[in-house]
């Protein structure tokens, strides 16, 4: 009588034990769907008792801040903690080329399970603003990319405005204020700082985010074989932003050779006496200078006179005092 329970099967079949998991998986993910549909399609809304709202203060009628809130979740997210810097925080890439013939050099570390490495300007950015942190003011960061100077001030504590007008790196750079929790602390702007108002034709280098440009010439310098394609964006002076009142401590910039209309467009900042004027630091590479119609001879001399007399090199950059 091998085959006499299927005749005498007079209970009912339990459900097998990966049919009961099956259901369960299934009634999770139903109830998960449902629970964010019925939130606000921001993927920052999920996370409770984090305040990401931006500061207004900075608001113009030229320009108003770069809203996080409402910004399209940048995918995928691949982000991992900064290496060896005294402060650490976490930075989102923005750019990893045409895959899989140049992949960018953190993918391979990313795959080993490597952290990226330290990018000198977040170490430099930590150690000057050590000396100020009994101090209260701004650290303006011009040409933000995807944050490694903004969040290297940020998660010491001192409030940020950044610039960035790729979309892209400001979909990393919202990350990055979600990933650090410093949504209190970072204000974006989505423009490119010059010296006035109005649009600028901007160069955006596919495959290397972080040369584009507005010069089609300067983007290309490096990677003459990347598409590099033209787009309107918004252009700010920083003396339309920051109001005379503003205390600012440090101001960067990196914009591809654009760094002579940028200083231009702050002369009242760059104007304020010794104690209250920011410490400068900004890229003074000359072929990218050039290849916007400057020269780092034309910068030096316009940084004389608003009474910045010391600077000094440190590789491509320049650091300026009015000591």
């Amino acid at each position: 009588m091998a085959n006499a329970w299927k005749r005498d099967a007079k209970h009912p079949k339990l459900l097998s034990p990966k049919t009961l998991l099956f259901f369960l998986s299934l009634s999770l993910l139903i109830f998960i769907f449902f629970f964010f549909t019925s939130s606000s399609n921001n993927p920052y809304t999920i996370i409770p008792n984090t305040n990401l709202s931006l500061k207004t203060q900075f608001q113009t009628s030229s320009i108003s801040p770069f809203n996080c809130l409402k910004c399209p979740q940048s995918h995928p997210i691949i982000a991992n903690i900064v290496e060896n810097v005294k402060y650490p925080f976490i930075f989102s890439l923005s750019d990893f080329g045409k895959l899989p013939d140049k992949p960018h050099k953190n993918i391979v570390r990313m795959l080993k399970g490597k952290p990226f490495r330290k990018p000198d300007i977040s170490a430099t950015i930590q150690e000057i603003l050590e000396g100020m942190k009994n101090k209260n003011g701004l650290v303006v960061d011009v040409g933000s990319n995807v944050g490694m100077a903004t969040f290297a001030a940020a998660v010491m504590g001192f409030r940020v405005l950044c610039f960035e007008p790729v979309f892209e790196n400001l979909q990393r750079i919202c990350d990055g204020v979600w990933f650090n929790r410093v949504g209190d602390l970072v204000t974006v702007f989505e423009a490119a700082v010059s010296d006035r108002i109005g649009n600028i034709t901007f160069h955006k280098l596919v495959g290397r985010l972080d040369n584009s440009a507005v010069s089609a010439t300067g983007a290309k310098l490096a990677f003459k074989s990347n598409e590099e394609i033209a787009l309107q964006v918004r252009s700010i002076p920083l003396d339309e932003v920051i109001s005379e009142s503003e205390s600012v401590l440090l101001l960067k910039i990196d914009v591809q050779g654009w760094e002579y209309h940028v200083l231009k467009g702050a002369s009242k900042l760059l104007s304020r006496k010794k104690g209250e004027a920011p410490y400068l630091i900004y890229e003074e590479d000359e072929r990218l200078l050039q290849a916007s119609n400057s020269s780092a001879k034309e910068i030096r001399e316009f940084l004389h006179s608003v009474g910045y007399h010391h600077c000094t090199q440190h590789g491509t950059d320049a650091h300026c005092t009015k000591d």
